[in-house]
């Protein structure tokens, strides 16, 4: 089962994407239009509904806190990025893990056969430096 937090982040990039195709040099209008607004306004926001969130397993346990989402360069929500372990950034161990594999169950961020350590044991994720 998909998130559907991750379901409507995809959505609103969608719409996001489709108004951006949509647009003529010259013409631009910076924003949404009004008609848009009410949509907008329905939707989740990654800020106060997923960001920062503890991701728990079937069993409640904690095993991390959604620290980031991943937006593919096709402008798909790809992965979200747990942070796992250490105490005020130190020991900190950061992992990307695919959307499909995250569920929405009663309001909480699920992670099917996660533990803390199983998430240790995954590679780190580094972001890209440029």
């Amino acid at each position: 089962m998909k998130s559907v937090y991750v379901s409507v982040l995809v959505a609103c990039m969608a719409l996001a994407a489709h108004s951006a195709m949509a647009q003529v040099a010259g013409k631009t209008t910076l924003g949404i239009a009004v008609a848009e607004v009410d949509l907008v306004a329905s939707g989740w926001s990654a800020k106060k509904q997923i960001l920062g969130r503890h991701v728990i397993n079937e069993t409640q346990q904690k095993v991390g806190k959604v620290d980031d989402i991943i937006i593919a360069p096709d402008r798909s929500v790809s992965y979200v990025i747990i942070g796992a372990g250490g105490f005020v950034g130190v020991a900190r161990h950061d992992v990307a893990i695919p959307v499909d594999q995250i569920e929405a169950q009663d309001g909480k961020i699920l992670l099917r056969g996660a533990t803390k350590d199983a998430i240790k044991a995954l590679p780190a994720f580094e972001y890209a430096k440029k």
